[in-house]
C-alpha cells in the first residue's frame, strides 16, 4: 500500500485543513509578486485555520515562491534573515 508521508507526519498534518486546498494554484503562485497579484491569495490565507503552521513551515523550509501563510517570498526572506541575525523582522 502506498503511503503519503506528509499526511502521516503530525507536523505536516495541517496541510489537509488548509483553505487553499482545492483553490487554483496559480492564485498562490503569481508570475510577479505585487500587492495586487497576491491580494486574493492572502485573503484566503487570512481566513485559514492553519495560517501560522503554514507560514512557519514555509519559513523553515526556505520556500522561495508563492504565498504561504499570508506571506510572500520576500516577506519570508526578511523573516529568515531576522531569525538568523537575531533581529526582529522589519528592522534594519
Amino acid at each position: 500500500m502506498a503511503r503519503t508521508p506528509w499526511i502521516e507526519n503530525h507536523r505536516s498534518a495541517w496541510r489537509v485543513r488548509a483553505l487553499c486546498v482545492g483553490e487554483d494554484p496559480e492564485l498562490f503562485f503569481p508570475l510577479v509578486e505585487t500587492d495586487a497579484a497576491t491580494a486574493r491569495a492572502r485573503a484566503v490565507c487570512r481566513r485559514c485555520p492553519v495560517l501560522v503552521p503554514c507560514r512557519d513551515w514555509a519559513v523553515r523550509h526556505g520556500e522561495a515562491d508563492g504565498v504561504w501563510g499570508d506571506t510572500t517570498a520576500s516577506q519570508r526572506r526578511a523573516i529568515r534573515g531576522a531569525l538568523l541575525t537575531g533581529r526582529p523582522s522589519g528592522t534594519a
